[in-house]
């Protein structure tokens, strides 16, 4: 009945969209094609395009929420991205997830979805030398219909307004670093999910109520098909048999890293805005906590964090796994 009723939602909030580059064609010809929903990053769009495109996703479908950067303008002279605008609620799209859901209805069936945000990077065990389609296959190879990532917040050694982002780097060549420990695991019974906390975000800004720190658990690429639908962002997905993305009986299962690159100098400003507009989860709780201490402009790194190399290093430290694709 729960998915029943995210994916009647996703019909109805249809309305909410309104076109404003779709390029049918180029969409219905992609294998892997990349969601995404955004607010105002428009310096962050040249190198995350760059970044997926070589990676080897074949179009973008993106919804801008009512950006005044023009982020929207530039994405839609892009021929590789189909763009939707809307002045919508984000809270009450379920912070995009109806949209998403829609989008992936209308466009996506039979064909393998990326969803991320604009800050997040998809790694995968030989991500270094194989193209996504090489991993889709071996998934459809191995009848598996979901891929599993953890979030990895990065961040940089020193204040985070030390080094500006300019548009086009690289964002981990600033924010390099992570905890490669500091986390929790629970199960989910209710959607058969992990759910992970932890990371700087856990020991920075929720030290006095670690259980309200952000889940860092995802499902961002799914083989999509009708009645599929995300319920809380891309942390839990349904049917529930798609947020199986471990092993129960020993072992291990393939799953990857979505290294998160929030903690830039943009971010006190983008705390301080997303807290007053209130439209994120549980009235922009989170972002009322980073804006509490954004003036203190506070430092990251600890003794303990870990310069991000490649993704064998984080396989050895055990936060993804190539299980048996060799």
């Amino acid at each position: 009945m729960r998915r029943r009723r995210c994916y009647y939602r996703a019909i109805r909030k249809r309305r909410d969209l309104s076109p404003v580059a779709v390029r049918k064609d180029r969409i219905r010809k992609a294998r892997t094609v990349l969601i995404c929903v955004l607010r105002n990053e428009l310096v962050r769009l040249p190198y995350f395009l760059d970044y997926y495109r070589a990676m080897g996703v074949e179009h973008f479908l993106f919804v801008d929420n009512d950006s005044s950067d023009g982020g929207g303008a530039f994405l839609a002279e892009q021929a590789d991205c189909s763009v939707w605008t809307t002045a919508a609620s984000y809270r009450r799209s379920r912070y995009g997830a109806d949209w998403i859901n829609w989008l992936a209805r209308r466009w996506c069936c039979g064909r393998w979805v990326l969803c991320v945000d604009v800050d997040e990077f998809f790694v995968y065990p030989f991500c270094d030398t194989r193209p996504i389609q090489a991993l889709t296959d071996w998934l459809d190879g191995s009848q598996v219909k979901s891929f599993g990532a953890m979030m990895l917040d990065m961040y940089p050694k020193g204040p985070i307004t030390r080094t500006p982002y300019e548009a086009g780097r690289d964002p981990m060549a600033i924010a390099c670093w992570f905890d490669a420990g500091n986390y929790t695991i629970a199960r989910n019974w209710l959607y058969c999910s992990l759910w992970i906390q932890g990371g700087p975000r856990s020991r920075m800004y929720f030290r006095d109520a670690p259980a309200q720190a952000p889940a860092l658990n995802k499902v961002p690429l799914v083989k999509w098909r009708r009645g599929t639908v995300f319920v809380s962002s891309t942390h839990l997905v349904l049917p529930r048999s798609l947020n199986q993305v471990f092993e129960d009986g020993g072992g291990e299962k393939i799953c990857g890293v979505l290294l998160h690159a929030k903690f830039l100098d943009t971010f006190a400003a983008r705390a301080r805005e997303e807290a007053a507009r209130g439209e994120h989860y549980a009235a922009a709780q989170e972002y009322r906590a980073y804006a509490d201490r954004a003036e203190a402009d506070a430092d990251m790194w600890c003794m303990w964090s870990e310069k991000y190399i490649n993704w064998r290093q984080l396989e050895i430290l055990g936060l993804m796994s190539k299980g048996n694709w060799a």
